[in-house]
């Protein structure tokens, strides 16, 4: 079997806000092809860590190192619901490149929209869908950036069972191909469907199974 390295490596994580800790000695690594959830009760700190991965925080103490890019897609979108946005348009969001300067070709928006099954919802006003098929229109925005690292904030939150099902199924396929799939949940589900489960409490490491 060929070796690969972890795409993320967290090496004695601390974050807080201004004198308060959040996070405390945190280490664990992502591997390409394995599916790892971030489990918790409200306060641990998860989506926080999450957040760091992503590098959108920088951490006070302890490093991250990452190889190759990291796809964060977010629980709740940030398009307006009065702007005039289709499915296509915010998948399409996913395929600007900041470091490069280069987008991704936009003929792989429409492979990303079939991978979620929303071929024929691309031109469909996002803000009509239900919240099962924005939630599905953020993963492919998350998808369509190819990155070896896919992180999620509570992919399944707020969906119906066969939403929740099909998401599933999605994120399985990703690992499967060989992404690092992570996400934050609470969903006994999407637990069980994980290879690794990392459980936080109180901004601490409880253990990494």
């Amino acid at each position: 079997m060929t070796y690969a390295p972890p795409t993320i490596t967290a090496s004695d994580l601390c974050f807080g806000y201004a004198t308060q800790d959040v996070l405390r000695d945190i280490h664990f690594q992502l591997h390409p092809g394995e599916l790892t959830a971030i489990a918790g009760p409200n306060g641990s700190g998860k989506s926080t860590l999450l957040e760091l991965l992503a590098g959108l925080h920088a951490p006070r103490q302890g490093k991250i190192q990452r190889r190759g890019t990291v796809a964060l897609v977010v629980q709740h979108t940030r398009v307006p619901d009065t702007l005039p946005v289709t499915v296509r348009d915010v998948i399409a969001m996913g395929t600007w490149r900041p470091r490069s300067g280069r987008r991704i070709p936009t003929a792989d928006v429409a492979r990303c929209a079939r991978q979620v099954d929303l071929e024929d919802l691309q031109h469909r006003p996002f803000n009509t869908l239900s919240g099962g098929q924005r939630q599905r229109t953020l993963l492919a925005q998350g998808l369509i950036q190819q990155a070896p690292t896919l992180l999620l904030d509570e992919p399944a939150a707020g969906l119906d069972i066969e939403s929740r099902k099909k998401m599933h199924e999605i994120l399985r396929h990703e690992a499967d191909r060989g992404t690092a799939v992570c996400l934050v949940s609470h969903d006994q589900d999407s637990l069980e469907l994980a290879d690794r489960v990392i459980r936080l409490e109180s901004g601490r490491l409880l253990a990494a199974h």
